[in-house]
């Protein structure tokens, strides 16, 4: 009996962690998106997509990127387990809300260049801390984490390539240079997220979940 009340305790410790650093990713892409925003660089993914929207609509970014990523979330059911999935719909909707209230000082004066490179350490910390506690942020991360489990494709290959593409698109609204610039930002986050990954040999269920959680 003491023994499964240990038990018990350990994995409530261990899922409050997860949470726990999963919110601290989430903060820390919102910001790192938003500072992107309001500098008028952009990102690849659903989050650059919906930034693009916003910048052609005036409608808030939080809700471009909750209803762009509602179809992905489908695939996630499917695919990737719905225990997966609620956790991606719920930082999907936490990172609309949160990026609803941040309030970042303009960054008039900054050189672009600084700004892509800090939001691109930001961002790829925070999908780092996301994606490696069993959740995502939705959209190409979802397809990101679905090839590297089945395909063995490395999602951070797989992040660069379709947010290289969507910025590349991006250039049309933003012009070339500040596309240029956005580039350094995917470049930053997709190696980050690439290369910060759990062991390969570490013992996981489909969701980043150890079998025997011993913390």
């Amino acid at each position: 009996m003491l023994k499964l009340v240990a038990n018990k305790g350990t994995m409530k410790m261990y899922f409050i962690k997860k949470a726990l650093l999963v919110i601290t990713g989430l903060f820390l892409t919102a910001f790192g998106t938003k500072l992107l925003t309001i500098s008028h660089l952009t990102f690849g993914g659903t989050a650059g997509i919906s930034t693009l929207l916003t910048f052609s609509t005036g409608i808030s970014w939080g809700v471009w990127f909750f209803m762009i990523n509602l179809p992905f979330f489908i695939l996630s059911v499917k695919r990737l387990g719905i225990l997966f999935s609620v956790y991606t719909l719920l930082c999907i909707s936490l990172i609309s809300i949160l990026s609803g209230f941040l309030k970042i000082a303009p960054t008039n004066g900054v050189h672009p260049i600084f700004i892509a490179v800090a939001a691109g350490l930001i961002i790829g910390s925070g999908v780092v801390l996301v994606l490696n506690n069993g959740a995502s942020l939705g959209g190409i991360h979802i397809l990101a984490v679905y090839m590297d489990q089945h395909l063995s494709i490395n999602r951070g290959k797989t992040l660069f390539i379709t947010d290289f593409l969507i910025v590349l698109s991006a250039s049309l609204m933003v012009g070339i240079v500040n596309a240029l610039y956005s580039v350094i930002t995917i470049t930053i986050a997709s190696f980050l997220a690439g290369k910060f990954k759990p062991q390969q040999g570490a013992k996981s269920d489909e969701n980043n979940i150890p079998v025997e959680a011993s913390l």
